[in-house]
């Protein structure tokens, strides 16, 4: 369940309230020892059902035998044994929790290799698929390799399936529209990428390939199909799936550099599966407002049922906000900022949180050194209206972009409101 906290309360009494352990309310909350909390936020509350204690040459692979559910599930349950750390004899488990899922779906996260090997553990007992991010390629085809081991591991490990994302971004750091271009103009140059792709599929246990292009000209978007058509083709012989990445449009004809050759309907029909980015109407160069709206969010959804069947279709969420000063000037970029930092950046300025139940997500303001500040993150209020429009919908899952910043009361949510599919129980 999830709590908004209220002047005057204490960990110590929300913890005694809900006869739940303070530590667990602690961690699950991505909470400091000695961090106070802040009026409006939101804290979720993981009551149990079902726990289990213990007892001296209990594995956890036993435990989870004899309770009737996967290890998977128990780690999510008890996200403290993602870390490693050995059982305790005496220390009660979370068998079940007292909340049934509201539904099923495949979760996806978008990581980097240099993630903060906590972080990414926090994350991986709730992944379905961990996406890295992301191979290249240069003008001659020779492939920009990613350091993926440790992540390749780590998916292995907890048996996410690993996704290999390939962009178009050049030696710049940028999307380039002319390297995708030069891609898609030469069709022994696609070949000759693809090959190379395959080999490192295969030699690396991926399942699957996420083409990331963005800022595709429209010249470009039957050129840019038919690679997606070819790179289908060549990724079926050898067992593994294609997912693409689709700007967020809300009708056909909606123009501009990102969104022109993204068709919904020809995409849509070739890919496996897709993500939409529902997310940056909140940008860093863009007024202060929530990164992914809830409005606008079902308005891209909308349309993306229409055109591409649900089961397909992933939904983007950000793991992150902004910190906007003002008054807003568009030439000054806002700074970003992680859901959990922002929180403690409220405790420590003493401000409240607010919640704008329009756009489904928290905000607050506060002054520095004689600045004007306005905040926009994400919290367990706005990640469970998104779960819920997902469910609603009838898609088949969502995806976090990106997992480098802790988010532990998201994991929490899932953990109780999402009974999270496998590769094998996939839409």
């Amino acid at each position: 369940m999830i709590y908004v906290v209220q002047s005057g309360d204490s960990l110590t009494s929300i913890a005694k309230r809900y006869g739940v352990s303070l530590e667990r309310l602690r961690s699950d909350n991505g909470l400091l020892p000695e961090q106070p909390l802040v009026p409006g936020q939101a804290l979720v509350v993981f009551i149990p059902k079902e726990t289990y204690q213990v007892r001296s040459g209990d594995t956890i692979y036993g435990i989870a035998r004899q309770a009737g559910i996967s290890a998977r599930e128990l780690i999510q349950r008890n996200p403290s044994l993602a870390q490693g750390a050995p059982l305790t004899v005496g220390e009660h488990l979370t068998l079940r929790p007292k909340e049934e899922p509201e539904g099923s779906l495949m979760v996806n996260g978008y990581a980097y290799p240099h993630i903060e090997q906590r972080v990414l553990r926090q994350a991986m007992p709730y992944l379905t698929d961990l996406s890295l991010f992301s191979y290249g390629f240069r003008e001659d085809g020779a492939l920009v390799p990613l350091a993926d081991s440790r992540l390749l591991a780590e998916a292995s490990l907890f048996g996410a399936g690993a996704v290999l994302v390939l962009t178009s971004i050049d030696e710049s750091g940028t999307f380039s529209s002319q390297r995708a271009s030069h891609l898609f103009q030469d069709q022994r140059l696609q070949e000759v990428v693809l090959d190379q792709l395959l080999q490192v599929m295969l030699e690396k246990g991926y399942l699957g390939l996420d083409v990331d292009f963005e800022y595709v000209e429209e010249r470009d978007k039957e050129a840019f199909f038919h690679f997606l058509g070819r790179a289908r083709e060549r990724l079926h012989q050898d067992g593994f799936f294609l997912h693409v990445d689709l700007a967020p449009k809300t009708h056909a004809q909606q123009s501009g550099p990102l969104y022109a050759a993204h068709d919904y309907s020809v995409i849509g029909a070739i890919a496996d599966s897709v993500l939409l980015m529902t997310y940056e109407w909140g940008y860093a160069y863009g007024p202060p407002m929530a990164v992914a709206p809830l409005p606008q969010v079902e308005e891209v959804l909308q349309y993306g049922v229409t055109e591409i069947a649900p089961g397909k279709i992933q939904l983007g969420i950000p793991n992150y906000g902004y910190d906007w000063t003002l008054p807003y000037e568009p030439s000054r970029r806002a700074a970003t900022i992680g859901n959990q930092e922002a929180v403690r950046l409220a405790g420590q300025v003493g401000a409240e949180i607010q919640f704008d139940t329009v756009s489904q997500a928290p905000y607050f303001r506060y002054t520095r050194e004689g600045i004007a500040h306005q905040v926009w993150f994400e919290d367990a209020r706005s990640i469970q209206a998104k779960l819920q429009l997902a469910l609603q919908y009838g898609i088949g899952g969502v995806a976090y972009w990106n997992l480098l910043r802790p988010f532990s009361q998201n994991w929490a949510l899932l953990s109780q409101k999402i009974r999270i599919l496998n590769r094998r129980e996939g839409p």
